[in-house]
């Protein structure tokens, strides 16, 4: 059986980086897969990119990674900006929008946020027809070059909330977030198992790993570098209150 760790939602805290990679290769599995939002909010937004690009098989571009390319009117995204470099902006921006593989017979799509787009957020108690609607061929999708037909599973990032949903005979999952957890202050990713690329129908498995990292040395590293709206950062690394801005 092959499996492939699922990370998302990075924004350039790199204590809980090190912590699921060194997790990942704990549990030597090869493959990784990042679905977006690299950078924004924590402080090492380049050393976060460079680690993805290094460690990192596929990488799908998220919101905070798209808005970087046109951070000159935002206080909070120029700084992220300015951190990164326009070679780095330039690999976030030209990152694909969403990846298809096949995994025990069944069509997998993963993206970040939702097939309309990566600003299109879909939380796990939105009613049933906005959960469905994640297994959508959009124009978004489709302009990728995806496999023809919908998806059997669905895995995305965004809302730092991880979870699973089994719907009409769908799976649907979320990673949870590496760098900015919302729901149990550990860092989050998800391993999926089964036969890469298969076409018969075989076992599979979707497993959730949570991984304690040091919350305490991030918000040092967030201190020290002064990043934008520190005290609402710092809130949520400690409390995973949101502060109702981007996530």
């Amino acid at each position: 059986m092959d499996q492939i760790a699922i990370i998302s939602d990075i924004h350039g805290n790199m204590p809980a980086l090190e912590a699921v990679l060194d997790n990942i290769e704990k549990r030597r599995i090869a493959k990784i897969y990042c679905l977006g939002d690299l950078v924004g909010k924590g402080p090492c937004p380049a050393e976060a990119v460079d680690v993805i690009r290094n460690r990192c098989e596929v990488v799908v571009r998220g919101n905070w990674d798209e808005l970087m390319s046109s951070a000159a009117d935002d206080e909070e995204f120029t700084w992220h900006s300015k951190r990164l470099g326009q070679e780095r902006i330039d690999y976030l921006s030209g990152l694909p929008f969403s990846f298809d593989f096949l995994l025990s017979g069944k069509l997998v799509r993963l993206f970040h946020a939702s097939p309309q787009s990566v600003f299109h957020r879909v939380h796990p108690w939105e009613d049933e027809a906005k959960r469905l609607a994640l297994f959508e061929n959009t124009p978004a999708v489709q302009s990728a070059g995806k496999e023809t037909g919908e998806p059997d599973i669905v895995g995305y990032g965004d809302i730092h909330n991880a979870y699973m949903q089994h719907l009409y005979g769908k799976t649907l999952f979320n990673a949870g977030s590496v760098g900015n957890p919302l729901d149990i202050l550990h860092a989050s990713y998800a391993i999926l198992e089964g036969e890469y690329g298969g076409l018969d129908p075989a076992g599979f498995s979707i497993q959730f790993v949570r991984v304690p990292y040091d919350v305490e040395r991030a918000v040092r590293q967030a201190e020290e570098a002064r990043v934008p709206k520190l005290e609402a950062y710092i809130r949520e690394l400690r409390t995973g209150i949101y502060r109702g801005l981007q996530t």
